[in-house]
C-alpha cells in the first residue's frame, strides 16, 4: 500500500507543524544516480576516511535499513533573522546557532512518532539522520524536488537560496513520490540535473579563491576552505592560506554569490537555537582566548568541534592575512599591530603542535624578516618541529626575496 493524495498532505502538513520548512518524498528504487564512487577515487574526500568507508551505504539505502522503500527529505531555514549576522563572513552562516544536530533531532524523533500514529510504523520501521549517517541528503533532496545540486555542490532551493539543513528518515512504507525539479525533461527517475536551474552562471566557480570547485558541482576538499578551517585538524597547507582570508570557522562564499538567494527569508528557526552573539567576538578576542573561555562561548555550538586549538591555529592565519584585507583593518583600532604581533609570539610557544606554525606564518606575512629575532628563541626552547620547519621555510624566502610576501 501506499501512501497517496490526502493522506500524503496531512503527512507533510503536520510535518512542517513540528518545524521543518521543507518536506518532500522520494522512492529509493532506483538507487540515487551519483558520482560518489569517482569523487572518492580521486582522492577529493582528502582525510574524511569516514566517507570512503560509507560509499556502498550512501549509494544503496538498503544497506543502511534493508527493505526500505521511501525517504522523507526534511529542510530547515537557518538564513539568519539578524541582518547583521547575515552579513558576516568570519564564521560560517550555519555555526551561529547551537549546534544544529542536537536541535534538530528534537523534530526527528516527533517525527518518528507521527509515523507510528499516521502509518502504523514501529521504531524498527523508521530510522533518521541529521547529517550523521550514510546517506545521500543533497541528492534525495534533489531527486523530492526540494530543490537541485548546484553548481557549487550545495542543495539550492526556488524558495530558501543556500540556506537549508537538511535530514532524511529512510521508512519501510511507501510514500508516493514528490516530482522533482525539471528543466527540459520529463525524466522522473532519480538521476537529479545539476545545476538544472543554474543557468549559464557559473558565479559560484568564479569566486572560489582557492578554485575548490574543480567542474560543475564537484568540489575538491583539498582545497575547500571549510574543510581546511573545520575538518582539517592538522596544518593548513601554506598555499591555501591566503585565500582563506578572514574565515575563522567555515565559508559561505560559494553560497553567497547565488542569485537564487534573492528570494532567501529568515525561516521560522522552530528546530533552531541562534547564537548570533559569536559574531561580536574580535579577532584580538580569537588569538587570546584560554580554554575556559573557549568552553563557555562555545558550549553547545558547532564550533567546539575545532577544540580551542584549532581556533587558534585559525586566528592565526587569518591575522597573517590583515595586510590584504583593508576592509577589517578599518574595523581594528590604530595601534592593531603591536596587540596582535604580541598575541601571535605568545601563540608561536602554545603547547598545541599546529598552532605554532601558523602564528609564525602570520608574523612574517605582517612584519617581513624584522620578526626573525623574536621567533627564533621561542621555537629553540619549544623543539616544535612543525614550527622549525615553518621557519626554516621562511629563512629561505627571505634570502630569495627579501621583501614582506
Amino acid at each position: 500500500m501506499t501512501l497517496r493524495g490526502e493522506g500524503k498532505e496531512a503527512l507533510r502538513k503536520v510535518l512542517k507543524e513540528i518545524g521543518f520548512d521543507e518536506v518532500r518524498f522520494a522512492e529509493l528504487d532506483p538507487p540515487i544516480a551519483n558520482r560518489l564512487s569517482e569523487w572518492v577515487e580521486k582522492g577529493y574526500h582528502a582525510d574524511m576516511d569516514w566517507l570512503a568507508r560509507s560509499v556502498e551505504k550512501r549509494i544503496d539505502p538498503n544497506r543502511v535499513m534493508e527493505s526500505a522503500h521511501s525517504i522523507i527529505m526534511l529542510g530547515t531555514n537557518y538564513w539568519p533573522s539578524d541582518p547583521a549576522a547575515g552579513a558576516q563572513s568570519r564564521w560560517a552562516k550555519y555555526s551561529l546557532y547551537r549546534d544544529y544536530h542536537d536541535t534538530i533531532i528534537r523534530g526527528l524523533k516527533k517525527a518518528g512518532s507521527i509515523l507510528e500514529a499516521h502509518l502504523g510504523l514501529t521504531e524498527s520501521d523508521y530510522r533518521y539522520y541529521v547529517d550523521t549517517g550514510p546517506v545521500m541528503e543533497r541528492g534525495w533532496a534533489a531527486a523530492s524536488g526540494m530543490g537541485w545540486q548546484g553548481k557549487n555542490g550545495m542543495l539550492i532551493s526556488k524558495r530558501h537560496g543556500n540556506w537549508l539543513f537538511l535530514s532524511a528518515i529512510l521508512l519501510k512504507a511507501r510514500i508516493e513520490k514528490d516530482p522533482p525539479l525539471r528543466k527540459g525533461s520529463a525524466d522522473q527517475s532519480n538521476s537529479p540535473e545539476l545545476g538544472a536551474h543554474c543557468g549559464k552562471c557559473t558565479r559560484c566557480i568564479n569566486v572560489c579563491p582557492t578554485e575548490a570547485i574543480v567542474e560543475p558541482g564537484i568540489v575538491d576538499s583539498r582545497r575547500c576552505i571549510s574543510y581546511q578551517t573545520i575538518e582539517n585538524k592538522g596544518v593548513i597547507p601554506r598555499w591555501i592560506r591566503p585565500g582563506i582570508g578572514r574565515r575563522i570557522y567555515g565559508c559561505d562564499i560559494c553560497l553567497d554569490v547565488c542569485p537564487w538567494n534573492r528570494f532567501a527569508k529568515s525561516g521560522r528557526h522552530l528546530l533552531l537555537e541562534s547564537r548570533y552573539g559569536i559574531t561580536d567576538l574580535t579577532l584580538l578576542d580569537v588569538l587570546t582566548m584560554k580554554i575556559d573561555s573557549f568552553r563557555e562561548i562555545f558550549r553547545k555550538s558547532p564550533i567546539k568541534r575545532l577544540k580551542l586549538r584549532g581556533l587558534l591555529r585559525n586566528g592565526c592565519v587569518v591575522a597573517g592575512n590583515l595586510n590584504s584585507d583593508s576592509e577589517w583593518r578599518q574595523n581594528l583600532s590604530p595601534d592593531w599591530r603591536t596587540p596582535v604581533r604580541d598575541a601571535l609570539l605568545d601563540l608561536v610557544a602554545h603547547e598545541e603542535a599546529a598552532v605554532p606554525p601558523h602564528a609564525i606564518w602570520a608574523l612574517y606575512r605582517l612584519f617581513g624578516s624584522s620578526i626573525r629575532e623574536d621567533v627564533k628563541p621561542l621555537i629553540e626552547e619549544s623543539g616544535n618541529e612543525l614550527a622549525i620547519d615553518e621557519f626554516s621555510w621562511w629563512e629561505r624566502q627571505s634570502k630569495e626575496e627579501p621583501e614582506c610576501p
